[in-house]
């Protein structure tokens, strides 16, 4: 044998590091799938290029190490290249850790004994582990918990219900200093006031309407959130941490390349113009020698079974053995040959349906046979080769669920197949139904199961023999074939092949009667099938038959054999050789000199070369000569490819390549001399079969022949090939009718060539060499990387401490239109949590350096969960599936999208925006339409009188109380739907009244003193607001503070009462009692609280005279509230503004006194406030007042009270409708028994500050169509801080349109209109009607210019009941300049305008309103202030959210904001714990495919754990707040690298 080339010079190993690499290969060797074979590859630094003459073999030149050791080198000499780099490792609960840990500690192997390649291990050691493992359980945890990164304690000091986490620190110590300090920056929107407090009310989530912000006179050395959040918590570090790690430059740069001004393109990889090209020659088709078909030999395969059946019928044909090494039986030719015949008979004659034979000839028939019984499976095969029916082999099925049995499910019912045979044993094994029977396995077409034992047979007739031709081109028998995405298909075998390829193998392994074989393999397909079944009887040859059981327990048990039976050729794959090695310490009497063949049946995998070369080092000495090791190559398709064969049959000395990997994933033969890590090499595995033709030929597209120094697709000619994929036409033709072409598109031959599926090239002396498998090919970027490679490498790196058994899967997943490389492994159980991160960060570090591709997921599972392939490796396409649906569960997981992906679309760049002087014509902008429109004119609906009169309200409510006392306007129900009080007009009179002079007489406020309202939902809140107004004081509405969370929602309270500078609290007597409270003190300073009024007990008494406001234009009344990002605004209402927005809405609404709406809202500010205290009042309706708190203990009570009422109009916010929606889902029926009546509704908004939901808007009327509410009725509403109430539906124009643009182009700050259901549309609806006297235009966010029609800008509004500027500490008129009183920078600049804040757009629709004009439709798109600047681009939260709910079902909630530019996404766990980091890789996928975004930490918690407000609005900046202090208790948290 040729010498493999020189190792680099190293020293010896020493004894004992030799042994523990002995037991690291016994490791890594187990329980990998054998089609995979990943333990023996390392890309060895062996620099040797193909020699050009072969020289003499020298013992003492060989490889002296084993090959983990050369692997090891190479990857430990890459890792050294990188200093060492912190990652952020990333935050794991407790309970998630104890889940994964404890749970895997599982015996080594709870799968079958015979079918599992995993379980070797030497006897002794078994029990041993065991007891170790369990005795380590509670220091590991213990070690684990101590170093994990996430504080369980820290934040667990909950004072919410439930025990949820509290979500900012108390503000109190902050407070003292507020007002000296409070600087307001003249950008930031409405001041800031509040460090971060939380306010709760009984919602299921925290409801928060808590502010933030920072005392200034903290240090500046303490990490501070962008809005000034103090930060000192660790997830900051890690930010940090991350921040410094993506900081290293990507792998390839980023090309220039163009973007479309609509489109965002990806980009294309460029290739690389260093990149290696194929300079050779065009390779030649490369023919075999002729097949000599023996003339003295049985013409076909049956002719061989029947000859040698009846004349040497004692010849032993198979032995099997047990799994103790020991003979069960031997097969002779003669027992062969009666029992085929026996079966035969018994398929053709005795199998009969309603007496019609159940089988005819060509039919197919399965064939389940466990791995240790060769001996039946025989006989069944030749069973129905005699009564010309089709064999399929199939695996056992072993539960009804096995990974892959739907896909062989798939093949039986696609091969018609009807009957399977089985033996009595199997038959006992296989699952059962009820009935007793076999049960039917997921996928599976019905079958007859036949039980093929002697005493089930029936003898045939002397006479009888059976007409099978076994000739020509019928189909012999069927093997299956799993592919690259886990469909499993058949190959046709015909006759004339099966005869070729048992001619060409007695060729060329020289095959000669008598000769014994041994066996290692799988005797039900490819080579096992072709040497151990068909060849050796076609030779009269005897097999020894080893099952993979023995193999387990006794890895020597084949070279036993070999020489207990003195084989003369063997069968192997490089794995059984491999694990023989391990063992064989302490066997001296082992002789392997009778072998004069050891066929290695993969061969063509590149990494088997090391076995090989391990094995001749150490059996040389042991009687194994060289030139016995022969590789070869074979693939279903093209059956044997090509075959190593020994000098003494002709065939050349052996060669090897040492291939640089660089060159290799451009498809180039390029021999490594420069870079000594990445190199593959490889051996050859002989020459071509006799009788065929073999070429190379381009992988894809038209398959032109490759050059000589390229890598391609082996193709061969041949009648010893498959001819078909059955019943799969298509594909058929592809693969089986290939017509290579030279450049100029000749064809090379007349006949059709067969595709192999293996990529190789052809070496010198016409050698075939095989670098890899065309189903483990990735392709990323321009380059091909091979699946077995990157596991190899990842098994380099110490696999001792982590993987389990070697166990890992390699896979690629398409996301963005490029595959990127996907790392699944098993860990050990007694692997601790760091350990494994950095592990996983270094496997990451060594496939970047040797393979210069980056890992875009690496995942670990506990051990022993991954799905099995049937001989216990990994079932790879099964374990893809289980990642892509998020049922992996793995229990660690890092990302890697920032180094891996790197074909997103350029960053965006804003473009100089067209000069005024060249847009406006008259009222078009650009030749469009200026974004203008107004609600109807005020003076043309109602006589000036009226409004003149009803400008004060207090004077309204006199006027009502003299004219009708008793029209009653209030009615407050409680959760049982009682009416618990009530206000007629001339009550609500006299409460007020009484409520003036308590604060004039026990308050000594004058008139203009402000008045903190601190009251629950109720009459006493409306009362009290009047009894206000009535003195001349300024009422602000306070949400009163949660008794059982004082600690978060006080501060807030006493935070709104300094900053409107009240004079005096109001509140009831119990509130009154908390607010002085132990607990309140501990939460805030209860002395600095202002004079404190409980106004339950004050004394009847009049006012001397009702205060009369000197001009409209006087404060009437303070509105405070927590905006979406967290920062508290109090806005100014005058008594003219409050007066217009009566009018307004009573226009809109059509209020009339005998009118009775229903309102499910908070009366604390907005909207919400004014329908509930001030509208009635106005015009004399009656409200009927639902609190939304009492839905936590009756969901259907607000529904139930607009049916009672007959309600014509009803206000709710979104978190009402969505606990409706959700609580009321399954008890419509219900409801309508009880009564429940809808169909009074004309209209039903939605009161909101944000875009419209669609979808919980359109499920709430499909929802409650069934009890009678109009398919119409549903709207929303749409106001801000500037003005409460821009849009209302109202009760007459035409319903709310709804359109769809595409949410790419709303990113760039574009409207497109597109179809509904096209890709990347967003569907929008109109947000209710303008509101008569308001008009809206939209104007630019930078240059304040107006826009044209279905433009994006921001939405200004003109209207009389605008508010008249934020109320603030010092009065910083800045901030109210511009807000409230913005002026347009061209065209009519003299209107004045407040900015609303939000991004909409105008456009006139085919509609028509009251007026017979077009109706012009406002759409609301979302908060400037929530938007994220990303990539140059302008995201909304809630497009993001919405893409990442979608993406698994146990997603109940999402939110998103950026921190320092990453994206961070919190998700709401509706699920098991341990199902908590499937979502990490999912929420990946998903924002990079819908939004072209990288996540930077994806953040995974309990229910309810999203700050929600009253509105039902996600307080995005609260969660910010709370994620960065580490308040959160996340269960799991994934720093993206």
């Amino acid at each position: 044998m040729a010498d493999r080339g020189c190792p680099l010079e190293a020293a010896p190993l020493p004894a004992e590091v030799l042994e523990s690499l002995a037991e690291l290969e016994l490791e890594l060797s187990e329980g990998v799938d054998p089609c995979l074979q990943t333990e023996s590859r390392v890309p060895g630094p062996l620099l040797t290029a193909p020699t050009a003459k072969p020289q003499k073999p020298r013992a003492n030149s060989r490889d002296e190490r084993f090959r983990s050791d050369v692997h090891t080198e190479a990857v430990q000499a890459a890792l050294a290249k990188y200093k060492e780099r912190k990652m952020p490792m990333p935050s794991k609960r407790r309970s998630a850790l104890v889940h994964s840990s404890v749970e895997t500690y599982t015996p080594p192997d709870t799968s079958s004994a015979s079918e599992d390649e995993g379980s070797l291990r030497r006897p002794g050691r078994l029990t041993s582990t065991l007891l170790q493992s369990h005795s380590g359980i509670e220091p590991w945890l213990d070690r684990v918990i101590q170093g994990s990164s996430t504080s369980s304690s820290a934040s667990s000091t909950s004072s919410h219900p439930g025990g949820r986490p509290a979500a900012a620190p108390s503000a109190s110590t902050a407070l003292a200093g507020l007002t000296a300090h409070a600087h307001i920056d003249p950008h930031s929107a409405p001041p800031d006031v509040t460090t971060g407090l939380v306010e709760h009310s009984h919602f299921e989530r925290p409801q928060m309407a808590s502010v933030r912000g920072v005392p200034r006179g903290h240090g500046r050395n303490m990490l501070e959130t962008a809005d000034g959040v103090p930060v000192n918590s660790r997830v900051s570090s890690k930010i940090q941490q991350l921040l410094n790690t993506l900081k290293r430059p990507k792998r390839p740069p980023l090309k220039e390349f163009f973007v479309d001004d609509f489109e965002e393109l990806l980009e294309v990889q460029q290739p690389d113009p260093n990149q290696p090209k194929p300079e050779g020659e065009q390779m030649a088709v490369l023919k075999g020698e002729p097949l000599s078909v023996g003339t003295s030999g049985p013409p076909t395969l049956l002719a061989a079974l029947q000859l040698w059946g009846t004349t040497q019928p004692k010849a032993p044909c198979l032995t099997a053995l047990d799994t103790s090494g020991k003979a069960i039986c031997t097969l002779t030719y003669g027992k062969l040959w009666s029992r085929s015949l026996k079966l035969a008979y018994t398929l053709l004659s005795k199998l009969t349906s309603k007496n019609e034979p159940l089988l005819n000839p060509g039919d197919r028939v399965a064939l389940v046979f466990p791995n240790s019984d060769p001996v039946m499976f025989m006989v069944a095969f030749y069973g129905c080769l005699l009564a010309e029916l089709v064999p399929v082999p199939i695996e056992v099925p072993l539960t009804r669920k096995d990974a892959g049995s739907q896909h062989v499910g798939f093949l039986l019912g696609s091969c018609g197949v009807t009957l399977a045979l089985t033996t009595d044993a199997c038959q006992k094994g296989l699952p059962k139904a009820p009935t007793g029977e076999v049960a039917t396995f997921k996928g599976w077409p019905p079958l007859a199961w036949l039980v093929i034992d002697g005493k089930h047979l029936t003898k045939p007739p002397k006479d009888w023999y059976p007409l099978a031709q076994d000739t020509g081109s019928r189909t012999a028998y069927i093997e299956y074939k799993t592919s690259k995405d886990g469909s499993t298909v058949g190959v046709t075998v015909p006759h004339s092949s099966l005869l070729a390829q048992c001619q060409a193998l007695t060729q060329v392994c020289g095959y000669t009667e008598a000769e014994t074989l041994t066996n290692v393999l799988d005797f039900k397909r490819d080579a096992g099938l072709w040497h151990g079944v068909l060849t050796s009887v076609m030779n009269r040859m005897h097999v020894i038959s080893i099952p993979y059981a023995l193999m387990k327990v006794n890895p020597l048990s084949w070279i036993q054999k070999v020489c207990s039976y003195k084989a003369r050729a063997a069968l192997v794959k490089s794995r059984d050789m491999h694990w023989s090695l391990l063992a064989q310490r302490g066997q001296r009497d082992v002789c392997l000199s009778s072998l004069r063949m050891l066929i290695v049946a993969d061969g063509a995998n590149p990494w088997s070369i090391s076995s090989c070369d391990a094995f001749l080092n150490v059996f040389q000495s042991r009687g194994l000569r060289p030139e016995v090791i022969c590789p070869c190559a074979s693939s279903p398709e093209a059956l044997t490819v090509a075959i190593r064969r020994p000098p003494d049959l002709g065939g050349p000395p052996p060669r090897k390549a040492v291939l640089s990997m660089n060159g290799l994933s451009y498809g180039v033969i390029r021999v490594d001399t420069e870079e000594k890590l990445s190199v593959l090499t490889v051996q050859d595995v002989g020459q071509v079969m006799p009788g065929a033709s073999v070429c190379v030929v381009k992988v894809d597209g038209v398959p032109y022949l490759c050059k000589t120094d390229e890598i391609g697709e082996i193709c061969v000619s041949s009648v010893a090939t498959g001819t078909a994929y059955y019943g799969l036409l298509g594909i058929t033709k592809n693969v089986f009718e290939t017509v290579p072409v030279t450049a100029d598109g000749v064809p090379v031959s007349d006949r059709p060539f067969t595709r192999t599926g293996l990529l190789g090239f052809i070496g010198p002396e016409n050698l075939v060499f095989v670098v890899g498998k065309l189903d483990g090919l990735t392709v990323v970027g321009a380059r091909r990387h091979n699946a077995d490679d990157i596991v190899a490498t990842a098994l380099a790196v110490e696999p001792m401490k982590f993987v389990y058994r070697g166990r890992i899967a390699v896979f690629s997943v398409t996301v963005l239109h490029d595959d990127r490389i996907v790392l699944v492994a098993e860990q050990r159980p007694d692997s601790s949590e760091e350990d494994s991160f950095q592990w996983m960060s270094r496997v990451l570090q060594a496939i970047d350096s040797i393979h210069q591709v980056g890992v875009y997921c690496l995942a670990l599972v506990p051990a022993n969960t991954l799905p099995k392939a049937p001989l216990g490796g990994i079932h790879i396409s099964e374990t893809k599936q289980r990642f892509l649906e998020g049922t992996l569960h793995p229990c660690n997981v890092l990302m890697c999208p920032h180094t891996c992906v790197t074909n997103l679309p350029k960053p965006r760049q804003k473009q100089p925006e067209v000069g005024p002087a060249s847009m406006i014509v008259g009222n078009l902008v650009a030749g469009k339409r200026i974004a203008q429109a107004s609600g109807r004119e005020l003076a043309h609906l109602e006589d000036s009188d009226q409004a003149r009169k009803f400008l004060f309200l207090a004077d309204v409510l006199q006027w009502r109380a003299h004219t009708t006392p008793d029209h009653p306007l209030f009615l407050l129900l409680n959760a049982k739907g009682t009416v618990t009080s009530t206000a007629t007009c001339i009550q609500l009179h006299k409460r007020a009244e009484r409520v003036a002079a308590a604060l004039m007489e026990k308050g000594r406020l004058d008139a203009g003193d402000h008045v903190a309202l601190v009251y629950p939902p109720g009459v006493d809140l409306i009362a009290a607001f009047y009894g206000c107004l009535y003195c001349g004081c300024v009422p602000v509405t306070v949400r009163p503070p949660h008794p059982q969370n004082l600690g978060t929602t006080l501060p807030t309270v006493k935070m709104i009462v300094e900053v409107s500078k009240s004079a005096c609290v109001l509140s009831t007597q119990a509130i009154t009692r908390l607010l002085k409270s132990k607990e309140a003190a501990a939460a805030v300073d209860v002395r600095t609280w202002p004079t404190i009024l409980d106004t339950d007990d004050i004394p009847k008494k009049k006012v001397a005279s009702i205060f009369r406001p000197p001009s409209p234009d006087v404060l009437a009344y303070l509105d405070f509230s927590v905006s979406t990002t967290g920062i508290l605004a109090g806005v100014k209402m005058s008594h003219a503004a409050t007066s217009a927005l009566c009018r307004s809405i009573k226009l809109q609404c059509e209020l009339y006194p005998s009118r009775q709406i229903a309102i499910c809202l908070d009366p604390y500010c907005g909207l919400g406030f004014a329908l509930w205290c001030l509208c009635s009042v106005y015009s004399g309706h009656q409200s009927v007042l639902v609190p939304p708190l009492e839905l936590e203990s009756n969901v259907s009570l607000w529904l139930s009270a607009v049916s009672q009422y007959k309600a014509r109009v009803t206000f709710c916010s979104y978190s009402v409708m969505e606990m409706c929606t959700k609580g009321l889902g399954a008890q419509t029926g219900a409801l309508r028994m009880k009564g429940v009546n809808l169909s009074c509704v004309r209209t039903c908004m939605v009161v909101a500050e944000e875009r419209p939901r669609i979808s919980l808007t359109q499920s709430f009327s499909k929802l409650f169509k069934d009890l009678g509410l109009p398919a119409r009725a549903v709207s929303t509403t749409f106001g801000c801080r500037v003005n409460v109430a821009i849009c209302l539906q109202g009760t007459t124009g035409p319903d709310p349109t709804t359109v769809y643009v595409d949410m790419r182009a709303l990113r760039h700050d574009r409207v497109r209109l597109v179809e509904r259901g096209s890709p990347h549309s967003l569907p929008l609806m109109e947000s209710g009607k303008i509101l008569p006297g308001v008009k809206v235009i939209i104007a630019h966010t930078e240059t304040k210019g107006p826009l044209g029609d279905s433009h994006l800008g921001e939405i200004w509004v003109s209207s009389p009941h605008n508010a008249t500027g934020y109320y603030t500490v010092y009065g910083e008129e800045a901030l109210h300049a511009d807000h409230f009183s913005a002026r347009l920078s061209f065209g009519d600049t003299q209107t004045i305008w407040a900015r609303t804040g939000y991004l909409g757009f105008l456009r006139r629709t085919e509609l028509t309103d009251a007026s017979g004009e077009r109706h012009d439709a406002l759409y609301v798109v979302g908060s400037l202030d929530e938007t994220l600047e990303l990539r140059g681009m302008r995201y909304h939260p809630i497009d993001i959210e919405t893409s990442v709910i979608r993406a698994h079902r146990s997603i109940a909630e999402c939110a998103v904001f950026t921190w320092t530019n990453l994206l961070v996404v919190v998700v709401e766990l509706d699920g098991l714990e341990q199902d908590a980091l499937d979502l990490v890789a999912l929420v990946t996928n998903v924002v990079l495919e819908e939004h072209y975004l990288v996540v930077g930490v994806v953040v995974i918690v309990d229910p309810g754990v999203i700050p929600i407000n009253s509105r039902g609005e996600k307080q995005r900046m609260h969660l910010r707040d709370g994620f960065l202090a580490d308040q959160l208790d996340p269960i799991y948290v994934a720093y993206n690298m």
